[in-house]
């Protein structure tokens, strides 16, 4: 038996794959929807679910929550006394969810899929499977939360050829995918996101307009005031759901000591207010929306269907964003809340290949391009810190590509191979995910050649293989369900290193514009265009470097061509 887990933000929950379909599977308390929060009680007993949440806004020092955001971090969070990291306490939810299961189904589970947001990055991923190990399973899949959505749809509705547009907003992350489904097959076009993006930032921004319209502030009041806070969370969450489907709800403002009664006073919110309020946090979904288009090679003229996902879009303006910029009514036939689990469960089938979905093929994307560091000789100056993409984003896995390399110095026996994930040009605008040493290579002339691949599984899992062209000898690198981020010595670094970019000696501040526009510009393209941004980018910095004013307009005139032919396109 192989469950279906949604490991979420806000809440979290399970299902297993019936003869009839997925089903959900209810906790202790009889419900599908269970917390993702963690305490400790006054007698030092661990609370998961909804009992951690109810301390929570009692006794905040004592609970845990949104640490989903945390996945794939040093950070850690401190609970009565006691430190854990976010993989810890997602391990106590996906116990309890576990335990859950083996009541419900009467046997042991020990097998499952679980979800991830569409825009995590491979250390986030790892953790997951930490997560999900430490609780006692075997992780058989890491599977896209939008992706999940997409199986659940694609089963419970007629087959017929569309494009489909998966708008999943959680409680605290945010994916967007664009899908093809034709027969049996769901093709992943795209996918883009903002994994600090979900319910819980509307939530606090209410509560942020209420603090100020009493001259408080809401970072004074989380050092200062933690119990006040945490109520008057609780309050606004209560009043932002009203505020779905009602006018107007009211938020009872807490004493300092999170207290209600009687005397508190109640402040009344109109949904115009909060529409207000939360207006930035609505414009942020449309970048990742338009890069999820432009990614896709189609206009939202294309898009036959909008499926959303998530309890936030049940918020009316995530909807009136969606009609007013597709022409669309959202679909949400299957509950927003459940549908990413019933297709993980689904997912579960697949894997166990159970003879109700065999028949059907779904392919994946990756949701990040990765590389490598190499150097480059600019006017004759060796220098290093360049990103080489080998594989893009939104490339279908599973996927293995390989790019031959060259060492850049005579009688040069090793090689340091730095891996990094991200759409910057430079690897210090990208995130690390480790590095190893091929030795062996033979003593000869600058330029003995090197093969690097790439090989990324279906659980987004990356293995790096290097190998020296003229001896065979090969090393070999996973990215580790133990790797973490940034060390505070390589963040110092990588602050130093961008400090100093700052103050570049270069007086031309159009120069200076043009770069930056060609950088931002470059982490939004596809592989082949970014291969030709990059020529004209290297031309232009080492015209600059040579100092000869009219190579450097030529190559500003070519740089800055192509980047308003591509403005214009889009």
């Amino acid at each position: 038996m192989i469950v279906g887990i949604d490991l979420g933000t806000t809440n979290s929950l399970v299902a297993w794959l019936s003869p009839e379909g997925p089903q959900l599977i209810p906790n202790a308390l009889g419900e599908f929807l269970t917390p993702s929060a963690v305490g400790i009680d006054n007698d030092g007993k661990l609370l998961v679910g909804r009992a951690a949440k109810e301390l929570q806004v009692v006794a905040p020092d004592r609970c845990a929550t949104v640490f989903k955001r945390l996945m794939g971090t040093d950070r850690k969070v401190t609970i009565a006394d006691r430190e854990f990291r976010a993989e810890e306490l997602s391990s106590m939810v996906l116990r309890s969810l576990k335990e859950d299961a083996a009541e419900f189904l009467k046997q042991p589970i020990e097998e499952a899929v679980i979800t991830v947001p569409a825009y995590f990055s491979e250390l986030q991923r790892q953790a997951t499977i930490h997560a999900g190990e430490l609780a006692g399973f075997r992780v058989r899949r890491i599977i896209n939360e939008p992706t999940a959505a997409a199986i659940a749809y694609g089963l419970h509705e007629l087959k017929q050829e569309r494009v489909a547009l998966v708008f999943d907003l959680g409680g605290g992350t945010f994916d967007v995918s664009i899908l093809d489904q034709f027969e049996s097959t769901l093709e992943i076009r795209s996918s883009a996101g903002e994994i600090f993006l979900g319910g819980e930032d509307f939530t606090r921004s209410l509560a942020n307009q209420i603090l100020i319209s009493r001259q408080m502030n809401f970072e004074h009041a989380e050092l200062r005031h933690p119990l006040m806070l945490s109520r008057l969370l609780h309050e606004c969450e209560m009043a932002k759901r009203k505020l779905s489907t009602s006018d107007t709800a009211n938020v009872r403002f807490p004493t300092i000591e999170g207290e209600i009664n009687e005397a508190c006073e109640q402040v009344s919110v109109s949904a115009g207010q909060l529409n207000e309020w939360t207006s930035s946090l609505i414009a942020k979904t449309r970048l990742p929306l338009q890069r999820a288009l432009a990614d896709a090679g189609l206009t939202r003229h294309q898009i036959d269907e909008i499926i959303i996902v998530g309890g936030a879009t049940r918020m009316p303006q995530i909807q009136t964003l969606l009609r007013e910029m597709f022409g669309k009514e959202p679909r949400a036939t299957l509950d927003p809340d459940l549908v990413v689990a019933m297709g993980a469960a689904i997912q579960g089938g697949l894997v166990h290949l159970n003879k109700a979905v065999t028949d059907m093929v779904v392919t994946d994307v990756a949701p990040f391009t990765l590389g490598v560091e190499i150097a480059r000789d600019i006017a004759g100056s060796v220098k290093g810190g360049y990103f080489f993409p080998v594989i893009s984003r939104n490339t279908t896995i599973p996927v293995s590509r390989v790019e031959q390399f060259s060492t850049i110095d005579a009688n040069q026996t090793s090689v340091t191979v730095r891996l990094y994930q991200g759409e910057g040009r430079r690897t210090e605008d990208n995130l690390f995910l480790g590095e190893f040493e091929l030795k062996g290579i033979p003593r000869g002339p600058a330029g003995q050649q090197v093969d690097i691949r790439f090989t990324y599984d279906l659980n987004g899992i990356l293995e790096v293989e290097a190998v020296a062209s003229a001896s065979g000898t090969k090393a070999t690198h996973v990215v580790t369900r133990h790797a973490k981020n940034m060390s505070d010595r390589q963040l110092r670094e990588a602050l130093q290193n961008l400090q100093s970019l700052k103050t570049d000696p270069r007086e031309n501040q159009a120069n200076r514009h043009l770069l930056k526009k060609a950088d931002r510009l470059y982490r939004e393209l596809p592989l082949e265009l970014k291969k030709h941004l990059e020529r004209l980018i290297h031309g232009f910095e080492e015209a600059l470097q040579l100092q000869d004013a009219s190579v450097i307009e030529l190559n500003k005139k070519a740089l800055e061509e192509f980047l308003n032919q591509f403005d214009e396109q889009h």
